[in-house]
C-alpha cells in the first residue's frame, strides 16, 4: 500500500484536442509525487513497490443534471468527471497526511488546469486509512527497492 485508484468519465479519453487527457501521464505525475513524499525525520512515506495508480473508465455514468444546466449556458453539455481515492495504511501523522493530499491536489490541479478552463468538469480527490480487517499480500515488486 498505498494504492491510487481513479474513476473517471470515458469522455476523457478522447484526444486532448477533443477534451480529453493523458491519464497515463496522470497516473505517472501521480504516482512521482507519491514516491516524492516525505516524513518529518526525511524518511519516504510510502514504500516504492507499494505504489500503485490504477485509472478505468466508468463503464456507465450520468454526471450532475445529464447535461441540462450546460446546454443553457450554451456549451455542450458534456460534462466530465474524475474520482481519485488514495487508501493508505493508518500509521502516519495528521500533518503527514494533510501533505501527502495538498501535493496530490496540486499535482491533479496542473494536470487538469486546461480542463478546468475550458470544460465543465468535477474533480474529488479523496484520502482513506484505517486498520483493514483483512489484508492479504503477494509480492516481488518490494525486493527490487530494497537493494544496497
Amino acid at each position: 500500500m498505498p494504492h491510487l485508484t481513479i474513476f473517471y468519465t470515458p469522455n476523457l479519453d478522447r484526444p486532448i484536442e477533443q477534451g480529453g487527457t493523458d491519464m497515463q501521464a496522470l497516473c505517472a505525475a501521480l504516482a512521482e509525487t507519491m514516491i516524492a513524499q516525505r516524513d518529518d525525520a526525511g524518511r519516504p512515506v510510502f514504500p516504492v513497490g507499494g505504489v500503485r495508480v490504477l485509472a478505468s473508465p466508468a463503464t456507465h455514468y450520468v454526471v450532475a443534471d445529464g447535461g441540462q444546466a450546460g446546454r443553457a449556458a450554451g456549451g455542450s453539455g458534456e460534462y466530465a468527471f474524475v474520482y481519485l481515492n488514495l487508501r493508505m495504511a493508518s500509521g502516519r501523522s495528521p500533518a503527514v497526511q494533510q501533505a501527502v493530499g495538498q501535493a496530490l491536489d496540486a499535482c491533479v490541479k496542473r494536470h487538469f488546469a486546461g480542463l478546468l478552463s475550458t470544460r465543465h468538469i468535477g474533480i474529488t480527490l479523496q484520502i482513506d486509512e484505517g486498520r483493514e480487517v483483512f489484508n492479504s499480500r503477494s509480492s516481488s515488486l518490494h525486493p527490487l527497492f530494497e537493494r544496497g
